[in-house]
């Protein structure tokens, strides 16, 4: 049998790092209202000439180092992003153009939060069906693109950052199973609307000066809008049904579950996760409080953070879990 296996990792992390107590400078908040409710300390923001394509090249030339390969090696290439450099190329393209990689799928794919684990089981597939030997597969977010910078409720959840990890065929195992699910009747708890200049043209005609344009234009930025109460609620509820699915998985593998890696959205969420599963918070990668919530690269960030401390080692199972805008929910059972 083909399994596909994480051959190495990597992640990248915007070199300004903005506290709690920052935000309290520009927002009506304070580090304790944050932090208690979050789990979050800081986060990282990228600067204006940064994109997602930028940050994905770089965790994947960290990736492509610790598993002792080339650009040349690379047969599939997904991003996982809500935040695309442009709407065509693809991110994934553009990182394949970065990384000089040979000609062969790449493309994007937009699960909000849940992205890595929905590009993860892709990738799996196209492994375990024999039509490619390795998989790029990363989450790159520019999350602080789409803050509402004056909203305390949603500004302070965010931040940027991207994770990548390089997958290759293997006759022994690695990933075990993923399972992915939408709702999209409840896409409106999480949402950010597109700016169609479309469907603004009858306002914009009026418009005649370049500056009169760009500030008509800036108006119109998307930002979060959530319903925090209802996200958590069925985030805990969801995902719990999914938890059951995996240890019925792992049971039936006899196969233990040595660590927890999360969706980095809320320490609520993952402690509740973590109690689910019958498992100490000693045995969950948690990297919210320095973090933060980077979407679809939380949980590939938290997996090259734990490997390259020397927590996760390999030969041990883990589970990794994701909630997001859609509503998006997934998980994947693998041995490391």
């Amino acid at each position: 049998m083909i399994y596909s296996k994480i051959l190495g990792t990597g992640s990248y992390l915007p070199p300004q790092r903005v506290t709690n107590a920052d935000w309290a400078k520009s927002v009506e908040t304070t580090d304790a209202w944050i932090f208690e409710r979050t789990g979050i300390k800081s986060r990282h923001f990228a600067p204006q000439d940064e994109t997602a394509a930028g940050m994905a090249f770089k965790a994947a030339q960290a990736a492509l180092a610790m598993a002792g390969k080339a650009a040349a090696d690379i047969g599939m290439i997904i991003v996982a992003t809500g935040t695309p450099d442009k709407i065509f190329p693809s991110t994934a393209c553009i990182v394949q153009k970065k990384l000089q990689a040979p000609i062969g799928p790449a493309f994007d794919i937009q699960a909000a939060c849940s992205g890595f684990i929905y590009a993860l089981s892709i990738a799996d597939q196209f492994i375990k069906s024999g039509q490619i030997q390795t998989a790029l597969v990363i989450g790159s977010e520019m999350m602080s693109r789409l803050i509402d910078w004056s909203d305390r409720g949603t500004c302070v959840l965010f931040g940027d950052g991207a994770g990548a990890v390089l997958l290759g065929a293997s006759d022994k195992p690695g990933i075990f199973s993923t399972k992915i699910v939408a709702d999209g009747k409840l896409g409106d708890l999480l949402t950010v609307d597109n700016m169609q200049l479309g469907d603004h043209s009858q306002h914009l005609a009026h418009l005649t000066t370049t500056e009169n344009l760009n500030s008509e234009l800036n108006s119109l930025n998307p930002y979060v809008k959530m319903n925090g109460r209802q996200v958590f609620k069925n985030a805990v509820h969801r995902l719990e049904a999914l938890a059951r699915e995996v240890q019925n998985e792992s049971q039936r593998r006899n196969e233990p579950i040595d660590w927890l890696v999360p969706h980095q959205a809320n320490i609520r969420i993952i402690q509740a996760m973590a109690d689910k599963l019958g498992l100490s918070m000693e045995k969950v990668i948690c990297t919210v409080e320095t973090h933060s919530n980077t979407s679809s690269a939380s949980i590939p960030l938290a997996l090259d953070t734990a490997i390259r401390a020397g927590k996760i080692k390999r030969g041990q199972n883990l589970l990794f879990e994701a909630f997001g805008g859609g509503l998006t929910w997934g998980s994947a059972f693998l041995k490391f």
